[in-house]
C-alpha cells in the first residue's frame, strides 16, 4: 500500500512524527462495529510495530498498518487535512474512506498486538 500525504496533512502530521522517534499506523477499527466489515479507518502515532505489522510507503511518511485488514484498502490511498475542520480525511481515485477520520497522537490503549 502507499499513500501519499496533502501538505497541509504533513505538515500537520510533522511535529509528531517528524524526528523519526514515532510513525504512523493506519489503523481499520472494528472496535464496537459489530462486524468486520464495518470498521472504520484511523491514523495513529505508535513508537514500535506491533505483531502483524507491515511498513507501507508514504510521502512523505512510511507508515505501518495490519497486513490482515489490507483488503479494506485501496493500494494508493491519499490523506488531506481540513484545517477548518480540524479534521483529517482518507481518500483513493475511487472512493473517499472517511472524510473525519480520527487523529490518536498517542496510540489508545485497547490496541492489540
Amino acid at each position: 500500500m502507499r499513500i501519499s500525504f496533502s501538505r497541509d496533512a504533513a505538515d500537520k502530521l510533522q511535529p509528531f512524527v517528524g524526528d523519526g522517534q514515532a510513525m504512523l499506523k493506519l489503523v481499520y477499527d472494528t472496535e464496537g462495529c459489530g462486524c468486520v466489515v464495518n470498521g472504520v479507518s484511523a491514523l495513529y502515532v505508535v513508537h514500535e510495530p506491533a505483531q502483524g505489522d507491515v511498513m507501507g510507503e508514504g510521502d512523505p511518511y512510511p507508515f505501518l498498518y495490519e497486513e490482515r485488514y489490507e483488503v479494506f484498502f485501496e493500494p494508493e490511498l491519499r490523506i488531506a487535512y481540513n484545517k477548518d475542520r480540524n479534521a483529517f480525511s482518507l481518500a483513493s481515485d475511487s472512493q473517499i474512506y472517511h472524510h473525519d477520520m480520527r487523529f490518536f497522537p498517542h496510540a489508545p490503549s485497547f490496541e492489540r498486538n
